[in-house]
């Protein structure tokens, strides 16, 4: 199902929801019901209770958008850090060289065709990514300079291998949902109590009272499907993309 329709289908559930409470609430008053009669207490509470909850709601799109930024941020840095693998190689001999940037094409072309799937699917890097950016390591660190050139370009490609590994292991710990259940269970509790609470101040069947509960209703909607849309950082429309890769490596993304 299409991220947007997900979308769509909240919004419009909710302020379904809320509005249909709202005129059938409002059948029930007697009709010498006086609104005015709602205690300051009760409208203090509730818009304390919004207050907060406006709060962990900014806290949880904030954590969420760090983590779908950092994730971007880790593929950066790995391909970077192969980048600099293929491009340091240019010293090595040519079957030597040919060999290295082989293997990097073949990692690359891995992670963007299958690995990259697999993370959205089960949040998880594929075995096989191991195995070729290992090929990769043994490239670089088996071969044995024979000049001094050589010598010093060796520990820095032996670095950036070593960046590019790190690199992974933090996409792979990035690529599962970043919301523990406990937290999703306050946010939907807390959403439930919110908006429930605005029919402790005696909705009118007017037509300004009923657009602002729905609007309400649809506002924390939306920011719930924010949230749960940047909670996977790979999976859904606003994640994190292979687009570091591409650019780096036009040849093995098939450009």
């Amino acid at each position: 199902m299409s991220e947007w329709l997900v979308l769509t289908f909240a919004m419009v559930a909710a302020s379904a929801v809320v509005l249909t409470i709202a005129v059938l609430n409002n059948r029930r008053l007697p009709e010498d019901d006086d609104p005015s009669e709602t205690p300051d207490v009760i409208e203090y509470m509730t818009m304390m209770i919004g207050v907060v909850y406006a709060i962990v709601l900014g806290l949880a799109i904030a954590g969420v958008w760090e983590g779908r930024g950092a994730a971007q941020e880790y593929v950066r840095q790995e391909a970077q850090a192969l980048h600099e693998v293929d491009a340091r190689s240019s010293v090595y001999p040519a079957e030597v060289r040919t060999r290295i940037r082989a293997d990097v094409d073949a990692y690359v072309s891995y992670v963007v065709h299958d690995e990259w799937q697999t993370m959205i699917d089960h949040g998880t890097l594929g075995d096989r990514g191991a195995e070729l950016l290992d090929r990769v390591r043994a490239d670089v660190t088996d071969y044995k300079p024979k000049t001094d050139h050589e010598g010093q370009a060796y520990q820095p490609l032996v670095d950036q291998v070593a960046a590019a590994d790190d690199a992974r292991s933090a996409r792979g710990q990035s690529a599962g949902a970043t919301m523990p259940g406990v937290v999703w269970f306050g946010l939907i509790i807390g959403a439930l109590v919110t908006v429930g609470l605005i029919f402790t101040l005696q909705i009118r069947r007017t037509f300004r009272e009923l657009l602002l509960a729905g609007l309400f209703s649809v506002l924390i909607a939306f920011l719930l499907f924010l949230i749960w849309d940047f909670d996977s950082p790979f999976g859904r429309g606003l994640s994190a993309t292979a687009s570091p890769f591409l650019d780096l490596f036009p040849r093995a993304s098939g450009g």
